[in-house]
């Protein structure tokens, strides 16, 4: 799932010609600003702010004064979007990191870099949160911030993060399950474990599984062993999943419209 399939940069730019992919289109606007183009309406961005274009929707991008960007193709994603739809910055940068990062690792080495399945699922997961809309307190988002930073770490320490926030550790727990449906650990542990099936389906299940479960955040490969098959019913050297997301999307396969 969230397979990341070409990622590129614009250099100051003032219009992108009207296309479509076959896959999803995340464009992060790096500085200026412009419009998003569609047939029946615009949607206007500004620096921070992240375009988020379903399959198959003909789009172009056009701006007065130019703009940068970092641009993403995605086969798969958990997004739940039907029509284009623009998810303004958020506050702690954390989703230009991502984007950062991702196409750094895409320049280095493309759909074969293990970080790249890791930085899907980050970005996917921060483009989540930030919808309009969402109602969780001030302080759940607070610790899903944190989560969703750290969670690939194995030396992440969950319980000292809550302990060092001015509430009650238990009343915390609470109070992140009420609004979410977990506990912060089941949380860390369920991105983790996500994480770990997207970097397995990647590459067909034949990676080393101890520097899998060590890049998901698992410092115990034994463990992370037994979470993985009690939460997908086989062990992650069994876990293969065919995918062709690397050949059905990309820059190369842009349908001009």
């Amino acid at each position: 799932m969230n397979h990341i399939t070409y990622v590129g940069k614009h250099a100051l730019t003032w219009t992108v010609s009207r296309h479509m992919h076959r896959g999803w289109e995340l464009i992060f606007c790096t500085s200026g600003s412009g419009e998003i183009v569609l047939a029946d309406r615009s949607l206007r961005y500004g620096e921070g702010d992240v375009a988020i274009i379903p399959p198959m929707i003909p789009h172009a991008n056009v701006s007065g004064e130019g703009f940068t960007n970092i641009h993403m193709n995605l086969m798969d994603t958990a997004l739940p979007h039907t029509e284009p739809v623009i998810v303004r910055a958020d506050p702690n940068g954390f989703l230009l990191d991502a984007f950062t990062a991702a196409f750094y690792y895409w320049s280095e080495a493309g759909t074969g870099h293990t970080l790249i399945s890791i930085y899907a699922q980050l970005i996917v997961a921060l483009l989540a949160k930030y919808q309009p809309g969402r109602q969780h307190s001030d302080t759940v988002q607070q610790i899903e911030d944190d989560i969703l930073q750290h969670y690939p770490e194995c030396t992440y320490d969950l319980n000292a993060y809550l302990a060092s926030l001015p509430f009650n550790t238990e009343y915390l727990k609470k109070m992140f399950k009420k609004e979410t449906g977990l506990t912060p650990l089941q949380y860390l542990t369920e991105k983790r474990l996500e994480n770990a099936a997207s970097t397995l389906t990647t590459f067909c299940g034949k990676g080393n599984i101890s520097e899998t479960a060590h890049l998901c955040g698992f410092g115990d490969p034994l463990y992370f062993s037994r979470l993985f098959k009690r939460k997908y019913g086989v062990s992650p050297r069994n876990y293969t999943v065919e995918s062709t997301a690397s050949e059905l999307d990309g820059e190369d396969s842009k349908i001009i419209v």
